[in-house]
Formats: C-alpha cells, sequence, structure tokens
C-alpha cells in the first residue's frame, strides 16, 4: 500500500524529471521479488549512503543503499539495507560482507525480514483532539 502512495506521487512521465527507463526496470525487478534485500548492521556513524553502495557493488548490481536516520539527532541509527538486483548477488554478498570491516566498524549482513507490528502499531501515539467522525 505504501508502494502506490509513492508511486503516485512521482511525476509523471512526460516531464523532464523523470523518464520511463530510470524509475520503471528497478521498480519492475522489485516488486516481482527478483531482488533480494539485505540488513547491513554495526555501520559506522560516518558511512554514507554513496560509500555503503560502494562497498557492497563489488558483490553485484546494487539497486538501492539506504541508511537509517535517527529523526531527532540526524545522525545514523548505525544500520541500513542494500538492495541487490538478484538472490545469487545478495547471497554473495552476505557470505562476502558479513563479518567485515566497513569504515572501522565490523558490520553483520543478513536478509532483511519483513517489519512485524511490534509497539509501534499497538498503541497510536496521541498527536492532538480526536478527529470527529464522520457522518453518515
Amino acid at each position: 500500500m505504501a508502494a502506490i502512495r509513492k508511486l503516485s506521487n512521482l511525476p509523471k512521465f512526460g516531464s523532464n524529471i523523470l523518464s520511463p527507463s530510470s524509475v520503471i526496470p528497478p521498480l519492475v525487478i522489485f516488486y516481482r521479488g527478483i531482488a533480494s534485500k539485505l540488513f547491513v548492521g554495526g555501520l559506522s556513524f560516518y558511512t554514507s549512503e554513496q560509500g555503503l553502495s560502494e562497498a557492497f557493488s563489488q558483490h553485484g548490481q546494487v539497486i538501492e543503499a539506504k541508511i537509517v536516520m535517527d529523526r531527532v539527532s540526524d545522525r545514523s541509527k548505525g544500520f541500513g539495507f542494500v538492495t541487490y538486483a538478484s538472490e545469487d548477488e545478495a547471497e554473495k554478498a552476505i557470505t562476502e560482507m558479513d563479518g567485515k570491516e566497513l569504515n572501522g566498524r565490523v558490520v553483520f549482513v543478513d536478509y532483511a525480514k519483513p517489519r512485524s507490528g511490534g509497539s509501534r502499531n499497538s498503541m497510536p501515539i496521541a498527536r492532538g483532539p480526536p478527529e470527529s467522525a464522520p457522518e453518515s
């Protein structure tokens, strides 16, 4: 559902910002389930997304490298995700990069697991007065 919302916010293909060839192939690969997303933990605060992508691109075609940032301090939380074009490349990256040093820290790599509901969905955070129910 969130992926559909993201796609609806993209500029139309007729604009100069995006072309169909720049958006469609990675999305098609990812949504067909061919792509493999890896969790990378133990990252240095000094590791950038570009540095993460470069380190992992030695083991295959990296579609996306994302470092999770803390909203308040705007610093890395010390983990991120790398998405590969194929399962074989992802498996190779796990065997090659798990337990290796990256920017002075030993990182651990495994397949990313889907988000579970957890405490985030169990109790909503109050952010103002409750909305009134629409009249039917």
